[in-house]
């Protein structure tokens, strides 16, 4: 599967070791006098050994390797003890790795190892300071009683908050049968009533499938949601642009992949702002 991975040039790497502390989850070693990238398992891509390379000899690329596998990685990790528990934790939730950060709770679970995140004042897992609070998951009411809009503007219909597919965790509590709007970043811009003919009810999700980095991390989010959070349909809203159809093609090997039927709807947008097309699957 093509994925992004770290890469390291071998003839800038003097063998210094920096990096491979750094890597909580053990995919580096120095062998022969080199860093070597010794799984591909192992790295998750998210270059925590970048900045500990005095030699700039470690870059991510994009390529061909085999799927990220966080049950390994947690075989691994907790040998290291507790700290190195912690540190991966963080690690996966500084990146908003909330897929691979339930995969490793759920191991130490189902393995009885105590999750160091969970301070004594009750268990309840405390808000990390380094977080951002700007895309911290709240929801939005809507209220029925509020006030018509005035002359120009128009009603906002946004039900949560963040929306950027990266950011959303698949067990929100907005997401939780709810009916998913999944549009392409540039919808909104090229069609002036998004929120009145397309978000009013939703919860939504916006997504580049060109630009955006990770899809596999998207595949995984939208099975989540449709197999635990039991989305009840998926409303995929693109542009003309060739690109854009890698957003619905997402959508539906997601459906594939969790094996459970809900309705899909494909809307497409001219970049005129005109409705090209509305097909439900």
């Amino acid at each position: 599967m093509l994925r992004k991975i770290i890469q390291i040039e071998e003839e800038k790497c003097d063998g210094c070791g920096e990096c491979v502390p750094n890597c909580a989850e053990g995919a580096l070693q120095i062998i022969d006098g080199k860093a070597r990238l010794i799984s591909d398992l192992f790295c998750d891509g998210l270059g925590a050994c970048i900045g500990y390379c005095p030699q700039n000899a470690i870059t991510v690329v994009e390529r061909e390797a085999e799927p990220y596998d966080e049950k390994q990685v947690m075989e691994y990790i907790v040998k290291g003890g507790s700290n190195v528990i912690n540190a991966h934790l963080l690690h996966l939730k500084e990146h908003k790795e909330f897929d691979l950060f339930t995969q490793a709770l759920d191991y130490l679970n189902d393995n009885g190892i105590e999750n160091p995140l969970l301070k004594q004042n009750d268990g309840i897992e405390t808000i990390q300071p380094h977080s951002c609070p700007g895309s911290r998951e709240q929801s939005i009411e809507q209220s029925e009683n509020e006030s018509i809009p005035e002359e120009g503007q128009s009603k906002n219909y946004l039900r949560q908050w963040p929306v950027q597919l990266h950011l959303l965790t698949p067990h929100a509590s907005f997401i939780k049968n709810a009916d998913l709007l999944l549009a392409a970043d540039c919808v909104p811009l090229a069609y002036p009533n998004f929120h009145k003919d397309f978000l009013n009810g939703k919860s939504v999700a916006i997504a580049c499938p060109k630009l955006d980095s990770n899809k596999q991390s998207y595949l995984e989010k939208l099975i989540l949601m449709i197999k635990e959070s039991k989305i009840k349909s998926i409303t995929v809203v693109i542009m003309q642009v060739p690109c854009c159809s890698g957003l619905f093609n997402l959508t539906m090997d997601a459906v594939e992949q969790a094996g459970i039927k809900i309705p899909v709807t494909v809307i497409v947008v001219g970049v005129q702002g005109e409705i090209l097309q509305t097909e439900t699957i």
